[in-house]
Order: C-alpha cells, then sequence, then structure tokens
C-alpha cells in the first residue's frame, strides 16, 4: 500500500507541484505520518505547513494566468519531479520503504506531468477551448487527491485518518 500511495502522491505533484508536499507537511503536522528521525522531519513544523500552503496557494492562482508556462518546460516538469521524489520519499519513509517510495513518487510525478497534461488539453478541446473550469476541476483533483493519500497513509490504507 505504501508504494501505492507514494506513486499517487507524485501523480499529485505531477499535476500541481506545491499541493503534494503541503498535503504532507500537513499530514505529519497533525501526526497522520511519523517523519520524526529521518531529514523529512522539518515538514512536521508548522512553518513548513503554513510556507508550503501559501505556495500551493499561489500555484493555483498562477495556473490560471495565460502567462504561466507549460508543465512541460524543463524547470516546471523538473520542480514537480523533485517534489514527487521529495513526498514520495516522505510516505515511504513513513511507512518503511523511502527509497522505494522516492522511486514511485518519481514516476507518478512524471505520469501526472504528462497525463495531467493530455487530460487537460483534450478535455479543453472537447469544451470548446474553455481551460478555465478545466484548471479548476484539475486543482480539485489534485488538492482533493491528496488529502486523500494523506489520510490513507495515516491510517494504513484504510478510508479515514485517526482522530487527532
Amino acid at each position: 500500500m505504501t508504494i501505492l500511495l507514494a506513486l499517487l502522491i507524485g501523480v499529485v505533484a505531477g499535476l500541481r507541484a506545491m499541493t503534494a508536499p503541503a498535503a504532507v507537511a500537513l499530514a505529519a503536522y497533525l501526526g497522520w505520518i511519523d517523519l520524526s528521525g529521518g531529514w523529512l522531519a522539518f515538514l512536521g513544523s508548522l512553518w513548513a505547513v503554513l510556507i508550503l500552503a501559501v505556495l500551493a496557494l499561489v500555484e493555483l492562482v498562477t495556473d490560471q494566468l495565460p502567462s504561466t508556462p507549460s508543465r512541460k518546460v524543463p524547470v516546471q516538469f523538473g520542480a514537480r519531479i523533485v517534489m514527487g521524489a521529495l513526498t514520495g520519499y516522505a510516505l515511504g519513509f513513513a511507512g518503511g520503504a523511502a527509497l522505494i517510495g522516492l522511486v514511485a513518487g518519481i514516476v507518478g510525478a512524471v505520469i501526472g506531468t504528462l497525463g495531467g497534461y493530455e487530460a487537460r488539453k483534450r478535455l479543453v478541446a472537447a469544451t470548446g477551448g474553455r481551460d478555465l473550469p478545466i484548471a479548476l476541476l484539475e486543482d480539485a483533483i489534485a488538492v482533493g487527491g491528496a488529502l486523500l493519500i494523506v489520510a490513507a497513509a495515516a491510517s494504513g490504507g484504510a478510508p479515514l485518518p485517526p482522530a487527532v
């Protein structure tokens, strides 16, 4: 289950680079996942949660701007791979399989980046070129998916995290 969750959080990073680390930081802060004793323990701090949440919100807004470059340009693609690796590693670490989680997160980020691009392009074409509704749908999928993934990681794959 840990590998699947690491892959899926990577997919989220491919859709929205900062949403995945914001969700992982929130999960660590709430005690849903344990990153203590690892180099990512800082993600469990309130500061990390706040900074990553602001960055995720900024990304959600800037994604709607026509001047925003494609997610497939090297800098954008690279950032998504790095965030997929980081968040996959974090979920893998919490589940006892850090390096496998890292690889799964990278694979997921590539899938999310390329698959998200193709899905959005096709859905925009199918709706007559209206990008905003599709972009907002993609935002909702990324945010909702990230929260479901960290909730599943918290509960060992059960539907909801333990009460905090």
